[in-house]
């Protein structure tokens, strides 16, 4: 079966393939009037709905009102892979800047936020599909393989002594991905469902009396003050939490750029399929590949599997309802045959897109303005599953210090702390940098395949220093 055929049938958009299981939701009331608060969270996904949550359990007093352009869970909050694990965007270079200490700190608190998730899921009660298996990533070519020791090492240097590396054998051990010749594995990971996670945080919050305003679009945000089209909710804490869209507010169009993603998922596969290939960990799994992919087994038995499509629109423009142009989807049929060979014949039920925030460091940051009472936390480029979680809790330690209901606690002296960073390029320099830098990766990759080389392409190397990553 050829590319086209096995997406001939493809749903394509929809906003994502866990909210056609699920169904979208109907929206809550939007906001009325002009109204007041102590906090005002802007953005209902993981970073704004865990924010809530995680104050409102801190101060059960709080009056809190989370404002939400559409539904919450609309962006990458029920459009993302369902991998909670515990990389975080930025580590190397906050080392560089704050030591190593600081840095292996961020790391341990990073590991602790995914068994945090675990718990809470667990403790509430909540169905989102999870099951920690582990993130597993492999190496499929000798450049791969040289990088993924290296990796492996960098992790160990970082207090991971609990990640494993394996060679082919041990690898197929796992899960059989044709031509693999090593992998790392980590426990420090999980399988989940975003939209049952996402969904379930709207609903828990809500009980906990916080305000939930859907389809109430925040146009502007200033020092105290969240403006919409129906009315300004003034409170002394104002909190952005909009992660890939924050380049629709104002003044904000080159803080994160909005990188955009893709996914397919197949039709559920046999018990027969799922011999050939194994997974019966059900690890997340990636790969080494300068511009990479990730996958799941869900809790249904299909594989879902990402990467970078068209990677950025002109202008940080944000998609409507996750549609994918044909030729993404079909490249992604082909990652995931590649990997499976013995998947050529599975359809592609489902394929969606969504965006994520990308500084122009590559660093995760948290934020309160002591001055002004604003806060953020974001560009978390693509782990915010498990990074938002950390940063919601980071945010009410901010807030209660400021407010002087605590004091300076672990989270707050971590060093993504009120980190800043330089805004993005004008366009058409932003475009013309981010298309050729994945242009880049896409031809170091086919290289590094056709040469059989154990060093990385020099391309590869060289859009790194360009974008800024290292």
């Amino acid at each position: 079966m050829s590319s086209t055929d096995a997406t001939a049938s493809t749903v394509n958009g929809g906003i994502s393939f866990w909210y056609a299981q699920a169904g979208i939701p109907v929206p809550r009331e939007p906001l009325t009037g002009d109204a007041t608060a102590d906090v005002v969270i802007v953005g209902g996904g993981y970073t704004g709905l865990w924010t809530a949550y995680y104050l409102k359990k801190a101060a059960p007093t709080l009056r809190i009102v989370v404002l939400e352009q559409r539904f919450c869970g609309y962006g990458a909050s029920g459009r993302n892979g369902g991998w909670l694990y515990n990389g975080i965007a930025g580590r190397d270079r906050y080392a560089r800047l704050h030591g190593r200490e600081a840095a292996v700190r961020l790391q341990r608190a990073m590991n602790d936020t995914v068994a945090e998730v675990v718990r809470v899921a667990a403790d509430e009660g909540v169905d989102a599909g999870i099951h920690p298996g582990g993130v597993l990533e492999v190496a499929r070519t000798p450049a791969q393989l040289a990088r993924l020791k290296a990796f492996h090492e960098h992790e160990l240097a970082y207090g991971e002594d609990d990640r494993e590396l394996y060679g082919a054998r041990e690898t197929a051990e796992r899960i059989r991905v044709a031509g693999a010749v090593g992998s790392t594995w980590t426990p420090h990971g999980a399988r989940l469902n975003p939209v049952q996670l996402v969904t379930w945080l709207a609903d828990v919050v809500e009980g906990l009396g916080v305000t939930v305003h859907e389809l109430t679009p925040v146009t502007e945000i200033r020092p105290r003050h969240a403006v919409t089209p129906y009315g300004t909710v003034r409170a002394p804490y104002v909190l952005r939490c909009t992660e890939g869209f924050t380049a629709n507010l104002k003044g904000q169009r080159r803080t994160w750029l909005p990188m955009n993603s893709s996914m397919i998922a197949t039709e559920p596969l046999t018990a027969e399929q799922w011999a050939s290939i194994g997974w019966d960990g059900r690890e997340t799994l990636g790969d080494m590949a300068h511009a990479y992919m990730y996958a799941q087994r869900t809790d249904d038995d299909r594989i879902a599997l990402g990467g970078r499509g068209v990677p950025y629109r002109f202008g940080s423009r944000t998609d409507n309802d996750g549609r994918t142009q044909p030729a993404t989807i079909e490249a992604l049929h082909e990652i995931l045959v590649g990997f499976f060979p013995s998947l050529t014949g599975v359809r592609v039920a489902h394929a969606w897109s969504g965006v994520l925030g990308v500084p122009r460091d590559w660093c995760a940051t948290v934020t309160l303005d002591r001055s002004t009472g604003l806060g953020w936390a974001g560009g978390y480029v693509g782990s915010g599953v498990a990074t938002a979680n950390l940063a919601a809790r980071t945010l009410r330690d901010l807030v209660q210090r400021d407010s002087g209901q605590g004091g300076e606690t672990e989270l707050t002296s971590l060093p993504w702390v009120n980190h800043r960073v330089r805004k993005w390029e004008p366009e058409p320099l932003r475009w013309a940098g981010v298309q050729g830098m994945y242009a880049t990766y896409r031809t170091a990759d086919r290289r590094e395949t056709a040469s059989l080389s154990a060093q990385s392409s020099r391309l590869a190397r060289w859009a790194d220093r360009v974008a800024g990553r290292h």
